[in-house]
C-alpha cells in the first residue's frame, strides 16, 4: 500500500493498494454530509414537527384543564388569538389553533436538540425550552401585543400553571422526537 496523498485539485484524501490478484484500487475520500437539513429533507422536519407537536398539544390539556378547574389561568392567550384571527372562533377553532400552534412550536425545538443540546437528556433539554417559551411568548410578547399586564405583575398564582403546562409541553416534545434526533445526529 502507498502513502496517503492529498488531491492537489478537491483537497481530498486518496490512496492506492493492490487486490489479492494484483490489481491496483484506489480509495478516495468522499464528501460527508456534514449539514443535517441537507440530509434530512424539509418535510421529514415537517412531518415530525407535526408529529411531536400534536402529542405534546393533547399531552399538555389534562393538566389546563385541572388548572381550569382550580380556577387558575391557563390557556388565556389562545381565545384571546382566535378572536383576533377568526372573530367568534369555535371550539374546533380552537382546539384547530392549538394544534397548530404546537407543530410550529415544536420546530424550533426540534433544530435545537438535533444541532446544539446533549443527546443525553432531551426530555430535560425540552422542558427547559417550555420553560424559556412560556417566559419569551406567553408572560411577554403576548400580554404586550394585547396590551395585558405580565403574569409576572399579576402573581405567582398567574405564572405557575401556564408555566407548568409549557414545561410539560416541551418534555413532551423532547421524548417524543427521541429516534428524529438520533436519525438526524448520524453522520
Amino acid at each position: 500500500m502507498e502513502a496517503i496523498r492529498l488531491d492537489e485539485y478537491t483537497h481530498k484524501r486518496f490512496v492506492f493498494f493492490s487486490d489479492p490478484d494484483g490489481l491496483p484500487l484506489e480509495l478516495y475520500e468522499a464528501q460527508a454530509h456534514s449539514n443535517t437539513l441537507q440530509k434530512m429533507r424539509p418535510f421529514r422536519w415537517l412531518t415530525e414537527s407535526v408529529r411531536s407537536g400534536s402529542i405534546a398539544s393533547l399531552v399538555m390539556m389534562p393538566l389546563g384543564f385541572l388548572f381550569k378547574l382550580l380556577d387558575l389561568r391557563v390557556g388565556y392567550y389562545g381565545p384571546k388569538l382566535a378572536a383576533v384571527l377568526f372573530g367568534e372562533p369555535t371550539r374546533f377553532v380552537l382546539f384547530a389553533q392549538h394544534l397548530v400552534l404546537g407543530w410550529i412550536s415544536a420546530l424550533p425545538l426540534l433544530l435545537i436538540l438535533v444541532y446544539r443540546s446533549s443527546a443525553s437528556a432531551p426530555t430535560a433539554v425540552g422542558a427547559v425550552y417550555g420553560v424559556g417559551y412560556y417566559a419569551v411568548v406567553n408572560s411577554l410578547l403576548l400580554p404586550l401585543l394585547f396590551g395585558d399586564p405580565t403574569p409576572w405583575q399579576l402573581g405567582l398564582s398567574f405564572v405557575y400553571p401556564s408555566l407548568l403546562v409549557h414545561a410539560v409541553f416541551g418534555a413532551s416534545i423532547g421524548f417524543t422526537c427521541r429516534r428524529f434526533v438520533a436519525h438526524a445526529r448520524q453522520p
